[in-house]
């Protein structure tokens, strides 16, 4: 299958340096961050990390920090590793 997407410059930027990082492709890169998605958590994924970003803190920013926040809360476990 082939996929095209539009993605805005500083995103390709980041991309790119974490595929750079990784020593891998950014095909291979966004392949494994697909490969990681899960449409049902696992059971014994912390419930409270489900509900990150949601709701009004007054804070501004846990929407657009939920998943530095997630990493600080599972000392940045992958969530198939959890």
């Amino acid at each position: 299958m082939v996929v095209t997407l539009d993605l805005k410059p500083e995103v390709q930027a980041r991309l790119s340096a974490e595929a750079a990082r990784r020593q891998m492709t950014v095909d291979q890169l966004i392949t494994e961050f697909a490969e990681d998605l899960q449409l049902d958590p696992p059971a014994e994924a912390p419930k409270r990390l489900s509900f990150i970003g949601i709701g009004d803190s007054g804070r501004g920013d846990l929407g657009r920090r939920h998943r530095e926040i997630r990493k600080e809360q599972t000392a940045g476990l992958a969530a198939r590793d959890l």
